[in-house]
């Protein structure tokens, strides 16, 4: 048994083969867990480091920088000699039969550093070492010839043991220029522990739903969302919104008790992901999401139930289906940091919507009427919509569907960071990063401390920061402007251009999550996706009628007193406006109408307040209705009539 093997004992020596592109045949083992951070801070050590910045803790595949050279966020572990004695290593904790090393260079700005060629060795108790062999020669292994570009060596031979070294043997020098820096990823299978040796080492356990956790390629996603609108035909509809550039389609999957139709009263909610194809996990909870809601809903969950009664969900798995494919095809360890991120044209869909922020700012600056600017549905420009404009297929689309249906509450799901970040994405003056709310500041908190709060990993209050910005300290939520300036955005369109609030959500810290991670990461995730579907139904919702004849009227406008920024109706009469708790004077105007106040209380109750209201027509807009269809003119407009002629007599 293990348990009785010498502390020096290291079995089977390896054969090796180095590779930039996808393999074959997948890796038996899977990545220990450099970037997914399983692998902890006190497991990685090594035999020098430049500063605390360039610590072996840095040396984790696809690390990204911060924007300044010297930080502690740098972009790889540097040792601080350049000689072959260096080495970065790694703890498993437990026997482990190693089967492969990911390497790439140092993420920087301003230093290019990548290793050549290196060593591998391997050892129960980092006192005695046995190299990786080639045959009777120490196996050398090929680096870097980029930065990025991860380089796989696996291995012929697998080998057990508790640590592995890795040696740098040859780097980039250019006299004083040029350092042993790199970031890494080692793929491993814990060795079966039938004695309970390392207990203390148990991984968390994966998931009790019963889920297909697989990445699913454009085919196989097809596959699954029809394999559950076939379970739950009731429940859910598939329908298309549009085509990527290479035509495949962007499916979204609703999920209502009525799909297909828009209810009276009940509010619409989207999920979004895959806007970036590279970050998949937001993809992979979304099929997991609609296979949970159609099996709880058969099973007769209240909670679940409930949702699909009251809400008009649609979920978008793949807004960059173009870019998944190229991703999925390098495989989560190495498609890098940036291939699959933009569409086929090279458009990043994250800033590629219409910039609404910058005209309602210039109208702020310039008109001095301030009754007479506009807080919502803020147009178009013209430009964009020409066909010359550089706006991706799929972003027409997704505009498209958000003009098409009365959206009130959204989410965006990315991944490579862990935070929830809220509107505005774009500063005010152009500054990298400069805190920029809206007026519904509280709520958009409101709504990003719903997801972070109950994310399984977010709120865990040891959690080590992903790359190079501690979003711990803000509680991992985060406007988006103070974070990184976004013009163009998919948040702030929505916002300024509908009535639909949106939010961001960073995922994870790795943007291609292995296989084996996604049922922990549905258990980080799934209470947060559902808590997060609830809060469409907090504030105020109701009906905009017509006094005489009781009919809907579209488009009204309601206002919120000191709330600077109104929305609209929907085709049949019905709003949503979504409140913290408190009391709100509430105003609806329409064309043609006179305008009604209430005051009205949201309470903190999963249950919006309902606020409908009765406009009566003003009395010549209502003389042109009864006129046009060949009416008579009844008793009580004839005395508004002459009491209006009688005033204006007067005057």
């Amino acid at each position: 048994s293990l348990r009785d093997m010498p502390a020096t004992f290291s079995v089977n020596l390896c054969l090796f083969y180095t590779s930039a592109r996808p393999f074959l045949t997948a890796p038996e083992c899977p990545p220990l867990g450099l970037e997914s951070l399983k692998v902890k801070d006190d497991q990685l050590r090594a035999s020098s480091f430049k500063r605390r910045g360039l610590g072996p803790h840095r040396g984790r595949l696809n690390i990204q920088s911060g924007t300044e050279d010297g930080d502690i966020y740098d972009g790889a572990w540097c040792a601080q000699y350049r000689d072959k004695k260096q080495w970065l290593e790694v703890d498993a904790r437990q026997p482990t039969r190693f089967t492969g090393v990911i390497l790439q260079g140092r993420n920087s700005i301003w230093s290019w550093d990548v290793v050549y060629s290196y060593k591998v060795q391997f050892s129960n108790d980092t006192l005695v070492w046995k190299p990786c062999m080639n045959g009777t020669e120490e196996a050398v292994f090929e680096g870097n010839k980029d930065a990025e570009t991860p380089v796989l060596a696996l291995f012929n031979t697998s080998t057990v043991a508790r640590y592995i070294r890795i040696n740098p043997q040859s780097w980039y020098e250019n006299g004083t220029q040029g350092s042993i820096c790199l970031r890494a990823e080692v793929l491993g299978c814990a060795l079966p522990d039938p004695n309970n040796i390392y207990a203390w080492q148990t991984e968390p356990e994966g998931s009790k739903d019963k889920l297909d956790f697989r990445h699913h390629n454009y085919k196989e996603m097809r596959k699954l969302m029809k394999s559950v609108n076939d379970a739950c035909p009731d429940i859910t509809r598939i329908y298309s919104i549009g085509k990527s550039y290479t035509g495949l389609k962007l499916y979204v999957m609703e999920i209502s008790d009525n799909p297909g139709k828009h209810e009276l009263g009940e509010p619409e909610f989207r999920y979004v992901a895959g806007m970036h194809g590279n970050e998949v996990l937001g993809r992979e909870l979304l099929l997991n999401l609609m296979q949970y809601m159609c099996e709880e809903y058969k099973r007769g969950d209240q909670r679940v139930v409930r949702l699909v009664k009251d809400t008009r969900i649609h979920l978008l798995p793949s807004m960059n289906p173009d870019g998944y494919e190229l991703a999925f095809k390098k495989g989560s360890e190495l498609s890098g940091w940036a291939l699959g991120r933009y569409s086929y044209e090279g458009i990043d869909m994250n800033s590629n919507f219409a910039d609404l922020n910058s005209g309602m700012w210039t109208a702020i600056e310039l008109e001095t009427d301030q009754s007479k600017l506009i807080n919502h549905y803020f147009p178009i420009p013209e430009y964009y919509t020409s066909e010359e404009a550089f706006v991706a297929s799929e972003t027409r689309a997704v505009i498209s569907w958000m003009q098409n249906i009365p959206f009130v509450l959204s989410a965006n799901l990315h991944g490579g960071e862990l935070v929830v970040t809220y509107p505005y994405d774009m500063t005010r003056d152009w500054a990298p990063r400069e805190h920029t709310p809206t007026a519904d500041e509280s709520f958009f908190r409101w709504l990003a401390t719903a997801y972070a709060s109950t994310n399984r990993v977010m709120s865990n209050p040891d959690r080590r920061p992903c790359h190079n910005k501690d979003f711990l300290r803000y509680n991992n939520i985060i406007n988006g402007a103070d974070w990184h300036n976004v013009p163009g955005s998919m948040n702030d369109f929505s916002y300024l251009h509908t009535n639909c609030f949106e939010v961001t959500v960073e995922l994870s810290c790795d943007k291609f999550p292995h296989a084996s991670e996604l049922p922990i990461e549905w258990e980080n995730n799934r209470e947060s996706l559902l808590i997060y579907m609830e809060q469409v139904h907090r504030g105020i919702k109701g009906v905009v009628r017509d006094k005489d004849t009781g009919a809907g009227i579209m488009d009204a406008i309601i206002k919120i007193e000191d709330l600077d920024h109104h929305i609209r109706s929907a085709s049949d009469g019905d709003y949503w406006r979504l409140l913290n708790p408190g009391e709100y004077r509430v105003t609806a105007t329409a064309e043609g109408y006179l305008s009604s106040s209430r005051t009205c209380q949201v309470m903190y109750d999963y249950y919006p307040t309902i606020c409908d209201f009765h406009l009566t027509k003003m009395p010549l807009q209502r003389l042109k209705d009864i006129l046009a269809k060949g009416g008579k003119i009844p008793k009580d407009l004839q005395l508004r009539l002459r009491q209006l002629r009688m005033r204006k007599g007067g005057e």
